[in-house]
């Protein structure tokens, strides 16, 4: 364990700086398309793209490409491909998802079999690395959450019914498929540039467990979505701090952080309904 000092004297290095605003960065866009996704019971498809992507980045690392250039356009791909599944058959979405993140991990962990010299980086793809985000990669996160922003401030009402009554929606003329085909392709580029941060284990903690903390504090849907990227953003920045203080891994930690800040909504809801 380091002094409360020296933790923040890690903070003075750039390499920090980045890992705080990234971390910061991506809790926001992912508390924000996470209350959505809570509600909408699809919770299980950011583990599933996560670790779906695998798979992608397995067959770009085998190919010599990088895992940044691949993981972007195979999550599009994952998401247009699983919503089509969802809408064209009769299967449970939760069931379909299990089928596809399954199969695609055993696959890519046989394709990277061949790739002897990536074990190293094995590792980093599970578990994250998110002291080594890049100023290109705090590009690419600000403006997915000024997309998200953008995308969410546009369409907060249709999304509002289609998250709370999606009957309604079609009754009224709504296009349920292209905008439930827009939000999961948003999400899944979120989810895609957070595995650099968090790996495949851990991304769909930063879109699930902040909104689910938020649920347990907000008495309507405008500050569920405030909360829920407060609380993303807050858990990334004292999970970061956490892991300077105590010499931990900082993906795990912001992860901790996040339940911590869920029992504690858990802890004060139970009080409040005593």
């Amino acid at each position: 364990m380091q002094d409360f000092s020296a933790a923040l004297d890690l903070f003075t290095y750039p390499f920090m700086q980045r890992a705080l605003l990234g971390g910061i960065l991506t809790g926001l866009t992912g508390g924000i398309l996470g209350s959505f996704t809570v509600v909408r019971q699809l919770s299980f498809f950011s583990d599933a793209l996560g670790h779906s992507a695998l798979l992608g980045i397995s067959i770009g690392v085998v190919g010599g490409l990088s895992p940044s250039i691949v993981v972007l356009p195979f999550a599009l791909l994952f998401a247009i491909g699983v919503t089509y599944l969802i809408e064209k058959t009769d299967l449970w979405a939760d069931a379909l998802l299990n089928i596809v993140y399954s199969s695609s991990l055993a696959i890519s962990i046989v394709v990277l079999s061949f790739e002897g010299t990536y074990q190293t980086g094995i590792n980093t793809l599970l578990f994250g690395d998110i002291l080594g985000i890049l100023p290109a990669d705090l590009v690419v996160s600000s403006l997915l959450l000024l997309v998200s922003c953008l995308f969410v401030g546009l369409t907060l009402r249709t999304q509002v019914l289609l998250t709370l009554n999606e009957d309604l929606a079609i009754a009224r003329g709504i296009n349920v498929f292209a905008h439930r085909i827009a939000f999961m392709m948003l999400l899944s580029l979120v989810v895609a540039t957070a595995i650099k941060s968090l790996g495949v284990l851990l991304v769909g903690a930063f879109v699930v467990i902040p909104a689910c903390a938020a649920r347990l504090l907000s008495s309507n849907f405008s500050s569920y979505l405030l909360l829920s990227a407060i609380l993303g953003a807050l858990s990334a920045a004292v999970g970061i701090f956490l892991s300077a203080l105590f010499n931990l891994p900082t993906g795990p930690s912001i992860v901790i952080a996040q339940l911590s800040l869920f029992l504690i909504a858990g802890a004060r809801k139970q009080l409040l309904t005593r």
